[in-house]
């Protein structure tokens, strides 16, 4: 087993399987991954929708954000641990539940939700950038934190690990500082008043908070999967399940805070520089720095779920470090061009987009972790993971698609979202229900079916051809 200091900081093997001589790290270093990589912008935007969007008051928005994120953390806690145990990315392992085919309808919805992250996250680098140094352009900002993020992306596995062990100090630390320099800045009289409690508006925050947890399932595991393969269950879920949800549960009490201080309309990086007095500029260097480091994870993830797509029908491609750097140019143009020409409200219409793909993120997260936990129990052959004909896996999983598609329609009629509000809505005071209904309705329906599936790879790998 390879140490720590020894391991190349170039990261050599991007989607291929990490054999155990090579793996390195330390599982504490799930919970500064995953910690500092959420003290960052985004999340702080996204905290500030519970009073700006749905009008709760303070303590609504806190409890709110409470419960979403420790019922969101658990899941992508359990996406996390599989890393260690199997040593690939999260979507290549996706082909175990959906055949090697099957699988690419979720790569390809993984995909666009890191395109629209990183576009967003961009966007923000760009105004934290021009809020330090106005005589930097807006757009000339947008390009400098692309540029730092790709170059993280290149590099890969490590460099991302060493940011994030600094990032849970500085930004740690930066965050608790900006909590007292809006205190000792002045709060408004009526701070305490602002708001009220709905039930739906209350919900709609909570299922904010779950989501932003179970967005990182799809990629959760690529972070864990060079850990020792020894590396226990209970050890490796706990420490990024206190990460994530310490890290981004800071940022999303920031942002709920910023919004209830600052007069109504007020931009929210704005309302950081501002309300904090002179700590502000402090405070979005740190943000911009954050979020450059913060977006390489959403790089990574496009270029590895692009990679994953190609590779599905490449069987005999090992894709290595010039073919990431070459992808992550791609992807990174592409980005550029989409955060350079995005409307000033982009960051705004990006979360409702994340709701509306939360509706096929749930029952995939169900799938995954059934088949995972409760059918294969972590027992996968990796070769036939990496074949076209997806071994004895096969091109497509009937049983896990028809799963899929029951869990995504179960959830239509209770879909509260800008693209679509479901018959049942007005029925519970408008709160989104979806989310759980299609947790509720997909775990054991992919239960009852896959246990057929697991006697049919036992037949056929103990069959002469298998």
């Amino acid at each position: 087993m390879t140490s720590p200091e020894q391991a190349p900081l170039l990261e050599r093997h991007t989607i291929g399987y990490v054999p155990p001589t090579e793996r390195h790290g330390r599982v504490r270093d799930l919970f500064t991954l995953w910690f500092g990589t959420n003290i960052a912008p985004l999340p702080i935007v996204t905290g500030a929708l519970g009073p700006a969007l749905y009008g709760l008051d303070l303590w609504s928005s806190l409890t709110a954000i409470v419960v979403g994120h420790m019922v969101g953390g658990v899941f992508m806690a359990l996406h996390s641990a599989q890393g260690p145990q199997m040593g690939i990315p999260q979507m290549i392992q996706s082909r175990g539940q959906f055949g090697s085919i099957g699988a690419l309808l979720v790569v390809a919805i993984a995909g666009v939700m890191y395109v629209g992250f990183f576009a967003s996250n961009i966007i923000l680098a760009g105004k934290s950038l021009h809020g330090i140094t106005p005589a930097v352009p807006l757009n000339a900002g947008i390009i400098i934190g692309a540029l730092g993020s790709a170059l993280i992306c290149v590099i890969g596995y490590k460099l991302i690990h060493i940011l994030n062990k600094i990032a849970t100090w500085v930004l740690g630390l930066g965050i608790l500082a900006g909590f007292v320099a809006i205190v000792v800045h002045g709060l408004p009289a009526d701070f305490a008043s602002r708001g009220h409690f709905t039930f739906a508006g209350w919900l709609a925050t909570v299922a904010l908070g779950a989501l932003w947890q179970i967005a990182f399932a799809p990629y959760v595991s690529d972070y864990s999967r060079y850990l020792p393969e020894d590396t226990g269950v209970a050890s490796s879920s706990s420490a990024t399940y206190f990460g994530c949800v310490l890290g981004s549960g800071l940022s999303f009490a920031f942002g709920a805070v910023l919004a209830l201080a600052a007069p109504e309309g007020t931009d929210t990086m704005v309302a950081a520089q501002t309300l904090t007095g002179g700590f502000g500029a402090v405070l979005l260097l740190l943000f911009l720095l954050s979020v450059i480091s913060h977006n390489a994870f959403n790089l990574y993830g496009a270029v590895l779920s692009l990679i994953t797509t190609v590779q599905t029908f490449r069987a005999g491609w090992t894709p290595g470090a010039r073919a990431r750097a070459a992808v992550s140019a791609l992807v990174l143009v592409v980005c550029v061009i989409i955060a350079l020409g995005a409307s000033a409200d982009f960051v705004t219409q990006l979360v409702h987009l994340v709701l509306a793909l939360l509706i096929v993120l749930v029952p995939w997260t169900a799938i995954n972790l059934i088949d995972y936990y409760l059918i294969h129990r972590g027992d996968y052959d990796i070769e036939s993971i990496f074949r076209l004909d997806g071994g004895i896996y096969g091109r497509f999983n009937p049983r896990a698609l028809i799963a899929y598609a029951v869990g995504i329609a179960v959830q239509i009629p209770f879909m509260n979202t800008d693209v679509y509000v479901g018959p049942v809505v007005g029925l519970v005071g408008g709160a989104d229900l979806s989310w759980l209904v299609g947790l509720v309705i997909t775990a054991p329906l992919y239960y009852l079916l896959a246990r057929r599936t697991r006697a049919r790879e036992h037949s056929v790998a103990l069959s002469p051809a298998g």
